[in-house]
């Protein structure tokens, strides 16, 4: 990533070149591309093909001003931390789903970042840590988004836990943007991908979230959810455009929105 385009993705996430590559400089970094780059699997149902490579994930984040899911958003902040000095290790991590049973490999990226110790980062799961997590400590760990603690599993593997309940399951090995892609693809098109069958396009606010999914607009303010209907499809590509900053010339088409009252 050339100087002109990390100057670039910094003034699309609101933040300066930081002066030091130190403890202090990642959480800031880290809660800035939170709170401007929105998670969402809008491409999916866009018809747009996802590209894990570098240079189609930045262009798509920043010159787009898109967002994306896990791989799309931690590739290219890893990117973004490696272009600015941060030593980044890319890891595969395995989702918790019901009954506590995991997810296929590679179903979700994390960031290992090597400071005076390791640290876990991830811009890429919707509602998660804020802040980085060391990734040596095993006793709970505070965060603006509640408490995590990291537990040992199975394998040298590392269960995420937030809130107390278990998130996703690390794997320590190194891996490479392309590794993903077997899984990546499968997201994309299986029947059993929520992210293939459900729209979604959320970020933080400054007292919760808001979320768009399909015609439905959720806020949650303070711990109180609210929902509206929204009526039309114009009313829809403007909460995309008002809500996340995306403009979009057309609805994601897939799946059909359900049939609105009366």
């Amino acid at each position: 990533m050339d100087t002109g385009t990390v100057d670039a993705y910094l003034r699309r996430i609101g933040c300066e070149r930081p002066p030091r590559l130190d403890v202090d400089a990642l959480p800031t970094l880290q809660e800035r591309h939170l709170d401007a780059v929105p998670f969402e699997n809008l491409s999916i149902h866009l018809g747009e093909p996802i590209v894990l490579e570098v240079d189609a994930l930045v262009d798509k984040i920043v010159r787009r001003r898109r967002g994306g899911f896990c791989y799309e958003l931690n590739g290219a902040f890893g990117a973004l931390l490696e272009a600015l000095g941060f030593p980044v290790t890319l890891m595969a991590a395995r989702v918790y789903g019901e009954g506590d049973t995991l997810g296929p490999p590679f179903d979700h990226l994390v960031l290992r970042v090597d400071l005076a110790e390791a640290h876990l980062v991830d811009v890429g799961f919707g509602a998660f840590s804020r802040r980085p997590l060391r990734l040596a400590e095993r006793e709970r760990q505070s965060d603006p988004a509640g408490w995590f603690r990291l537990v040992d599993a199975d394998h040298g593997d590392i269960d995420v836990v937030m809130n107390g309940n278990r998130v996703y399951q690390v794997d320590l090995r190194p891996r490479a943007l392309g590794d993903f892609e077997a899984t990546c693809w499968w997201q994309q098109t299986s029947p059993a991908s929520h992210f293939a069958q459900t729209l979604t396009c959320s970020l933080p606010t400054p007292s919760g979230r808001v979320t768009l999914s399909g015609d439905r607009l959720i806020r949650t303010e303070d711990g109180q959810r609210t929902e509206r209907r929204l009526e039309s499809d114009a009313e829809i590509l403007a909460a995309y455009e008002d809500c996340f900053g995306i403009h979009l010339d057309r609805l994601p088409t897939n799946p059909a929105p359900a049939p609105r009252d009366g």
